[in-house]
C-alpha cells in the first residue's frame, strides 16, 4: 500500500473545497477487488485504509467502466446507484470521482469525495476541482510507487550478498611512523560493481532496508577468512557500527571463532543510541579483540565517549589528515589526541595520508601509526600479504 501522508492533506484539501463529508483514494488490485489506501473523513467510517471489497460493486468501478458519470448529484437519478448497497448503507447522497492514472495511463485506482446527502448545486466546476486535486495524488502515488520499486531493488541486491560469495575483502596497510614499518591492515568490504556504487552506498542500501546489521556481519565473516594470510606479529582491523555492536551479534560470531591480534573498530558518523548499552557489550568484546575507535576527531566519539570505553586504538579521521603540515589547529587538536592517547593507554593511527609533508607531521607530533594512499591503497588478500612481508615502506 501506498504510504504518502500528503495525500491524506490533499484529500483534507478536497473536501473542504467540495464541502462533502468523505473523500478517499483507492487502488485496483488482484482478483477483482479495489482496496481503500488513504480515507479523509470526520465521520466514523465502516471502513478505513485496508479495506477490501469486490471492485464491481463500487460507484469507483462503475465509472471507470463508463457505467455511471463522474459527478452524481443524487443517486436516486441512475438506477444502478439506487440499487447498490453501499448507497443506502453509507449512506451515499452525492458523489464525484475521477480515475487515478499513472504517467503511462495505467489506470492505477480512484480518486473519490462525497455528502451523505444528495447536493443539486454540484456541478462540472467541483468535478474540474477534484480532478486538479486527483492529479496531485497521482503524483505522490507514482513518487511513492518509484521509491518501493527503489527499495525493492535495493533488498534485491543486499539479498544476494548475504551468503557472502558476491563480497571479497581487500586490506589496507597499517604503518608505524616511527620504524616505516607495516604493523597491521584494515579489512575493506568491497561489492560487484554491478550498479557503479562504493561500499558505502552498499551499507547504506543494506540499513535503508533494514538489512544493515546482516550485511554488516556478512563483511565480518568474509574479513574473519582473509587472517590467515597476516603475518603472525600483525594485526588486522574489522569494521563493525555501535548498532551492530550493541546488538551482541558480533560478540555471538567471536564465541566461536579462533582469532589473534584481531581489532574492533567502531565505525560510522552517527549519534550512539545507547552508549551504555555499546559500552557493556564493547567490555565483553575485550575477550576476543582490542577495540578501536574510528573518526576520531569529527564523528560521533566524543571526548567522554573515548574515556568511558577505553580503546586500545584511536583512528583519527582523514579530515584532521589533509594539510595538517600547514594547520595549527589540526596540528592542535592532534597534539590533544595524542595526549589524550598517552593518558589512558592507547595508540592513535591517523587515516588519509597521502603526502610526506603529512607523515612527517604526523611522525612529529607523536602519532604512532600511519594509514593511506602514501603507502597503499586497499590490496586484494595476496597482494596485501605481499606487501606486509615486504619489509620497510617510507617513513
Amino acid at each position: 500500500m501506498v504510504s504518502d501522508s500528503s495525500i491524506d492533506r490533499i484529500l483534507a484539501s478536497v473536501r473542504g473545497h467540495l464541502g462533502v463529508e468523505i473523500a478517499f483514494v483507492s487502488r485496483y488490485i488482484e482478483n477483482r477487488q479495489r482496496e481503500l489506501t488513504h480515507v479523509s473523513s470526520d465521520l466514523e467510517l465502516p471502513m478505513g485504509p485496508g479495506f477490501r471489497e469486490d471492485r464491481e460493486g463500487t460507484y469507483c468501478w462503475n465509472v471507470l467502466q463508463g457505467r455511471l458519470p463522474e459527478l452524481i448529484q443524487d443517486p436516486a437519478d441512475h438506477p444502478m446507484t439506487r440499487d447498490m448497497p453501499i448507497t443506502d448503507f453509507l449512506p451515499v447522497g452525492c458523489h464525484v470521482n475521477t480515475p487515478l492514472r499513472l504517467a503511462d495511463g495505467t489506470v492505477w485506482g480512484s480518486f473519490c469525495a462525497l455528502g451523505r446527502t444528495p447536493d443539486r448545486t454540484m456541478n462540472e466546476r467541483d468535478l474540474s476541482i477534484l480532478k486538479s486535486f486527483a492529479s496531485l495524488a497521482a503524483e505522490r502515488i507514482e513518487s511513492s510507487l518509484e521509491s518501493e520499486m527503489s527499495l525493492m531493488e535495493a533488498r534485491k541486491r543486499v539479498e544476494s550478498m548475504l551468503d557472502g560469495h558476491g563480497v571479497s575483502t581487500f586490506q589496507q596497510p597499517i604503518i608505524s611512523l616511527k620504524t616505516g614499518e607495516p604493523v597491521g591492515v584494515e579489512c575493506l568490504s568491497r561489492f560487484p560493481d554491478l550498479t557503479k556504487r562504493g561500499p558505502d552506498a552498499w551499507f547504506d542500501d543494506a540499513e535503508l532496508v533494514g538489512l544493515g546489521k546482516e550485511l554488516e556481519m556478512t563483511a565480518v565473516r568474509c574479513a574473519l577468512d582473509s587472517l590467515s594470510h597476516i603475518p603472525d606479529h600483525m594485526y588486522a582491523t574489522i569494521n563493525v557500527s555501535p548498532a551492530t555492536v550493541a546488538s551482541g551479534v558480533l560478540r555471538e560470531l567471536l564465541e566461536t571463532v579462533e582469532t589473534k591480534n584481531l581489532v574492533v573498530e567502531i565505525t560510522e558518523h552517527c549519534q550512539v543510541t545507547d552508549f551504555e548499552e555499546l559500552a557493556r557489550e564493547i567490555a565483553a568484546l575485550k575477550a576476543y579483540a582490542r577495540i578501536a575507535i574510528d573518526d576520531v576527531g569529527t564523528g560521533y566519539s566524543g571526548l567522554r565517549h573515548i574515556v568511558d570505553l577505553q580503546p586500545d586504538i584511536l583512528k583519527m579521521d582523514m579530515v584532521l589528515t589533509r594539510g595538517i603540515e600547514a594547520d595549527p589547529a589540526r596540528k592542535a587538536m592532534t597534539a590533544a589526541l595524542v595526549r589524550l592517547a598517552s593518558e589512558i593507554g592507547c595508540i592513535v593511527v591517523a587515516e588519509g595520508i597521502e603526502t610526506e609533508h603529512e607523515a612527517r607531521a604526523m611522525k612529529n607530533l607523536g602519532v604512532d601509526c600511519g594509514q593511506g594512499y602514501l603507502y597503499s591503497r586497499p590490496l586484494p588478500i595476496v597482494a596485501a600479504q605481499q606487501f606486509l612481508l615486504g619489509g620497510s615502506t617510507r617513513g
